[in-house]
């Protein structure tokens, strides 16, 4: 039987914060840039921000034109997927609104994944699959499988997890694995 990897949307494929902060920018007056933006947290907003925000992202297309995050990244899952049981698993409750847009960006960009291998979730405890691909420590923390760190600056101080920073060393270690 073929193991199984599943793989977070936003931030492992989607730049949902390159588009998080030209909106934020755009209705808050700021000019944080993207790189600022990536080592802030909703968290870190005042309260009034945080709450506007969330209703900006929770609009029905704010998911829909998002970036590919790395180019390499769809090369590699139709690779992967020759000897891999691929899923998308995305965190899809956090924003109630954003379940069509995601799907239609996952159709876009990886119209070869079996429709039936994406799982619009909160909590990844409930994805059974060999491998998670995640930024989130705590989507990571939440899952029985093996976590794989996708890096970002928010997470450069987490430890546990094999780390990639890229869709070329997720190539690397998974086409390596099948060798040994």
């Amino acid at each position: 039987m073929r193991k199984s990897i599943a793989i977070d949307m936003d931030q492992v494929l989607a730049n949902f914060y390159k588009k998080l902060c030209a909106t934020y920018n755009e209705n808050f007056g700021t000019s944080f840039t993207n790189e600022e933006f990536l080592l802030t947290t909703q968290r870190d907003l005042p309260k009034e921000d945080g709450k506007k925000l969330f209703e900006l992202i929770n609009e029905p297309d704010f998911f829909r034109d998002l970036e590919l995050l790395d180019l390499d990244a769809i090369e590699v899952i139709k690779e992967l997927q020759e000897h891999y049981e691929i899923y998308i698993a995305t965190a899809a409750m956090d924003v109630p609104g954003s379940f069509n847009a995601k799907y239609d960006w996952l159709m876009q960009y990886l119209p070869f994944l079996n429709i039936q291998n994406i799982v619009f979730c909160g909590n990844k405890a409930v994805i059974h699959t060999d491998y998670l691909i995640d930024d989130s420590p705590g989507q990571l923390r939440a899952f029985k499988g093996t976590g794989i760190m996708y890096a970002m600056p928010y997470n450069a101080d987490v430890d546990g997890f094999e780390r990639v920073n890229n869709w070329l060393e997720i190539r690397e270690y998974f086409m390596g694995m099948l060798v040994k």
